[in-house]
C-alpha cells in the first residue's frame, strides 16, 4: 500500500508546474490481454483473453498540442493457456488478473476536421490486485459455463509478482464535444513470474480499446 500511495502522489505532482486549464478524462473499453515468455522473440506467446478498463486522468497542457495524462487505472489481464475441443465442448484454460495501475503518458493531439487525433506514450507501474485460473466450456450452439481452479495473491513467493512496470502507447480521436475513441497497447517490461509459476520469465501484453470522455 505505501508503494501505491507514494507512486500516486509523484504522479499528481507532475502536473503542479503545468499551464492552467488543466481538465479530466475518463475511459473505459474491453482488454485483450496475453503473456510474452522470456525464451520467445515473439511479442506474445499466447491467445489473448479478454477482460476490462477504467481509467481516470488529468489532462495538463505543458507546452502547445502537447499534454501530461498522469492517472489510475483499474486494467484486467491475464492470457489464454490452451484451447481443447473434447465431444463437441471447447474447453479453454486462461488466467485472468486484476491490476492497480499507474500510467502517466505524453500525449499530441492535431486538429483534424471535426476535433483531433492524438497520439501518446509513457510508462506505467502496476500493483497486482487479484487473480484466478478458469476453465471455460462452450458447446456448438454457443452454450458455455465458467469454473474457478483457484484464486491467488501476488507476491514473489506466488504465481506472480505483485509490481510490474512497462510503457503504453495510444491513439485516438477526440471530437468536439469530448468524446473520445481510443485504443492502447501496453508492453510490460518486467518479469513478473513468482516462484509458483508455469514459466520463469512472464511479461504482460494487453490491446484495449475503448471509449471516454474529456471535460
Amino acid at each position: 500500500m505505501k508503494k501505491i500511495v507514494l507512486t500516486l502522489g509523484a504522479a499528481f505532482l507532475l502536473v503542479a508546474g503545468a499551464q492552467a486549464q488543466t481538465g479530466f478524462g475518463l475511459k473505459a473499453g474491453v482488454n485483450f490481454p496475453s503473456y510474452s515468455y522470456g525464451s520467445s522473440d515473439e511479442l506474445s506467446d499466447t491467445k489473448s483473453t479478454v477482460g476490462f478498463h477504467v481509467t481516470g486522468y488529468l489532462d495538463a497542457p505543458i507546452a502547445p498540442g502537447l499534454y501530461l495524462q498522469p492517472g489510475v487505472s483499474l486494467q484486467g489481464k491475464g492470457a489464454k493457456f490452451a484451447e481443447v475441443k473434447f465431444g463437441g465442448t471447447t474447453y479453454d484454460v486462461s488466467q485472468n488478473t486484476m491490476w492497480l495501475e499507474v500510467p502517466v503518458n505524453f500525449v499530441g493531439k492535431f486538429p483534424v476536421g471535426l476535433g483531433n487525433v492524438f497520439i501518446g506514450a509513457g510508462p506505467y507501474v502496476g500493483f497486482g490486485l487479484s487473480g484466478k485460473n478458469k476453465v471455460n466450456s462452450r458447446d456448438g450452439s454457443g452454450d458455455g459455463s465458467s469454473n474457478t481452479l483457484n484464486e491467488f495473491s501476488f507476491g514473489k513467493d506466488e504465481e506472480l509478482k505483485g509490481t510490474d512496470f512497462g510503457v503504453n502507447f495510444l491513439a485516438g480521436f477526440k471530437l468536439g464535444n469530448g468524446l473520445l475513441l481510443n485504443a492502447n497497447y501496453g508492453l510490460g517490461l518486467t518479469n513478473i513470474a513468482g516462484a509458483k509459476s508455469f514459466s520463469d520469465d512472464i511479461k504482460n501484453r494487453g490491446f484495449s480499446v475503448g471509449l471516454g470522455f474529456e471535460f
